[in-house]
């Protein structure tokens, strides 16, 4: 499968225990299939796949890919500190119809280029679906063009997020596989940019609140009105230049909740806002541009 078009990096609603909120996951997707979504980043970092419990992972998917009903793909990300558990969430995408998997590089510990080669290839081996390689400094392994382009001779690795500002970096990919690899962009703010080096498309945190923001800078650049695009993308980093004071995920959340969805908090021990907080929160993103409905981009 080649995946195109925006796609936002879910966010994960959860009750006070921890426990994935299958409802609010059903209202999410049907609120972004209907602004246009082109698919799903399931528990990804923006989703705190990584600090989810093992069995709520496998909840959050299924809610996920059952909610979408084929209408779209959704994309499951599997990485986790215990590969049998990666091994076994990938598996279970599987399973339940995900499009594809996707997994970060082995996490924390120090690895060398076969290390994280045989890694990538096992999970590739697990399963017959595509495998997303999810190139984030985060995980603490600098992933080379010339050692993705290795992986992708690997059967069924077939594409990368690329979440970098590194766009020399995805031309060059681009050009090691002949134009071959499906990229889908990662920095919000940097969409244009990423599209404009190759990239197919994007997945994202910030499109859980400003969707129509990302589906007008796709959707302009691919119909050739690239100035409106950089206005729409102008506007995307308007609103990042205010969220730099908060912490992401949590403010997600909190404007989330701005919009009608009932997200719970972040994952313990990451912040969480108190009334005040998210009202102070809500008055900066408002300033910087953000509103919780429609933009008016001319």
């Amino acid at each position: 499968m080649f995946f195109t078009g925006v796609m936002p990096a879910l966010s994960t609603p959860l009750n006070k225990d921890e426990s994935v909120n299958t409802a609010v996951v059903g209202q999410l997707i049907e609120y972004f299939l209907n602004e246009g979504a082109d698919g799903f980043y399931v528990a990804g970092a923006t989703g705190e796949g990584l600090a989810l419990r093992f069995e709520e992972r496998k909840i959050l998917a299924q809610t996920a890919i059952d909610a979408v009903k084929g209408r779209k793909p959704c994309i499951v990300q599997v990485a986790s500190t215990d590969f049998s558990q990666a091994i076994s969430l990938a598996k279970h995408a599987e399973s339940i119809g995900a499009a594809a998997i996707s997994a970060t590089p082995p996490l924390f510990f120090r690895y060398d280029e076969s290390d994280v080669y045989n890694y990538y290839k096992a999970l590739a081996d697990a399963v017959h679906i595509p495998l997303m390689v999810y190139n984030s400094p985060l995980a603490g392994f600098p992933l080379t063009p010339d050692f993705i382009a290795k992986l992708f001779k690997i059967d069924n690795i077939t594409s990368i997020k690329w979440t970098s500002y590194d766009y020399y970096g995805l031309m060059k990919l681009k050009q090691l596989t002949n134009g071959e690899i499906n990229v889908m962009n990662g920095p919000d703010e940097t969409l244009l940019m990423g599209l404009t080096a190759g990239a197919d498309g994007g997945i994202g945190a910030t499109y859980n609140f400003m969707f129509p923001l990302f589906r007008g800078i796709y959707d302009n650049y691919k119909a050739g009105n690239t100035e409106l695009a950089k206005k729409y993308q102008d506007r995307v980093t308007q609103v990042i230049s205010a969220l730099r004071s908060f912490t992401t995920i949590p403010a997600a959340k909190a404007l989330l909740e701005v919009m009608g969805f009932d997200m719970g908090d972040a994952t313990f021990p990451m912040k969480k806002y108190d009334e005040e907080q998210k009202k102070a929160l809500v008055k900066a993103m408002r300033d910087g541009g953000w509103t919780d409905g429609k933009y008016d981009i001319k």
